[in-house]
């Protein structure tokens, strides 16, 4: 059974659309709550939940976090930059997993793995800081030979392979040629004796394709189950994804 991680980034999207300015995350006229969405996920099975901090709080905010911490049911799963600031917010936070993303202000949603070879030394102190907690590493890298090999050294005890590549070219000629490195990934990623997780632009199309990737531990997925909780409600929307995914 390939486990399902909702992210629900995009349902706190929808809340700072309109509600930025207020003091408050929850309650009066604020909404909706992205803490409720997760609930409401995981009574319809979703197996955890994935959030990611930005530095800019452009969508998840502090509160969010700790809400879910304290009333999830489910493995929290934080979304972070590799710096000092997330780092000891996730010490005091003690989630079950850490997924170690690259951040740029510029983009709509996390583009492109974390370069785990060029920024070696910073990585390796979060990863043994998390480690020393009791905390899950996940690095979310392209499937790239060097960077698989390179977490592994580091000690990181799961990957998040980056299947945006892919999504992106689900209607070309070089859909093939990307599912191939990502599947070479995770085959690269399992010898090396790495728990292998995927996500980024994952829905109920491609869905089909990504569910065939061998090894895959958990995929992690947002967007697209929010839009369709839109029309069809948060458990038809869970429930399906879950049905696709291990049919």
């Amino acid at each position: 059974m390939i486990l399902l991680g909702v992210n629900i980034d995009h349902c706190a999207t929808v809340r700072q659309a309109r509600y930025r300015s207020y003091a408050q995350t929850e309650g009066g006229p604020v909404e909706p709550d992205p803490v409720q969405f997760a609930l409401q996920a995981e009574a319809a099975g979703a197996d955890g939940i994935t959030l990611h901090l930005r530095e800019d709080r452009r969508h998840i905010q502090d509160h969010d976090v700790w809400r879910l911490r304290e009333i999830g049911r489910t493995p929290l799963n934080l979304e972070m930059a590799c710096t000092p600031a997330m780092i000891a917010f996730a010490l005091k936070l003690k989630p079950h997993t850490v997924c170690i993303v690259p951040e740029s202000r510029e983009e709509i949603s996390t583009e492109g793995g974390l370069d785990v070879v060029g920024n070696r030394d910073r990585v390796k102190a979060c990863v043994e800081a998390m480690n020393a907690a009791g905390i899950i590493t996940s690095l979310f890298i392209d499937p790239v030979p060097a960077q698989i090999e390179i977490s592994a050294r580091l000690g990181a005890p799961w990957i998040e392979l980056h299947t945006g590549a892919w999504a992106n070219a689900w209607h070309t000629p070089q859909r093939a040629a990307e599912f191939a490195r990502l599947r070479e990934g995770a085959l690269a990623a399992h010898d090396a004796g790495l728990v292998v997780n995927a996500g980024h632009g994952i829905n109920y199309a491609n869905v089909t394709e990504i569910r065939t990737l061998p090894h895959v531990h958990e995929l992690n997925i947002g967007h697209t189950i929010v839009s369709r909780a839109l029309f069809t409600g948060i458990v038809e929307a869970v429930q399906t994804m879950k049905s696709l995914m291990n049919p």
